[in-house]
């Protein structure tokens, strides 16, 4: 039976960043606040590739959303966290996603996460955007490239790879 949620493409901004990363990492994924766009993408990218996702979501009901509709298998780990910071993700990455809820936690996690991921996205990294303390975790890295060309912003950073001709010349 489908299910009615209301989404907007503004949602989605941060997927140039995943695709072009999912191309330059190797590794496992991460993936902290589960999403229409994003989740369904590094889902079937891992299995794609035999790559491992790792998804924590901290609202069980929007987690069992995903589990419903069967998105948890042998390359994809669907996990339900009480707070972001108690998640075991203490390991190398290839690729985070940081997008969850609360706001103030992304920045928590990116300080967290810095020097074990190979490629961190960030989503709505708006200058605007305040609520997500991204201005603290920006001098924590050696690169960064932000897509800017959507209204809604994300941003990528990295300590290993430089990100300089992250974009080539697709623009």
């Amino acid at each position: 039976m489908a299910q009615r949620i209301n989404i907007s493409g503004r949602y989605g901004t941060h997927l140039p960043c995943l695709i072009q990363a999912m191309e330059i990492t190797t590794g496992d994924v991460l993936e902290l606040g589960m999403g229409v766009f994003s989740t369904p993408f590094l889902h079937y990218k891992c299995m794609i590739e035999g790559r491992t996702l790792y998804s924590y979501e901290n609202f069980e009901s929007w987690m069992n959303f995903f589990v419903k509709y069967e998105y948890r298998n042998k390359n994809h780990q669907i996990n339900l966290v009480d707070k972001y910071a108690n998640a075991p993700i203490d390991k190398e990455w290839g690729l985070v996603l940081l997008d969850q809820t609360p706001d103030d936690s992304r920045a928590e996690e990116a300080k967290r996460l810095a020097k074990k991921a190979q490629i961190i996205v960030i989503h709505d990294s708006n200058e605007k955007n305040t609520q997500y303390n991204y201005k603290d975790i920006y001098p924590l890295f050696k690169y960064r490239s932000d897509w800017i060309i959507d209204r809604n912003h994300a941003t990528v950073l990295s300590n290993f790879i430089n990100l300089k001709d992250f974009w080539g010349d697709k623009l």
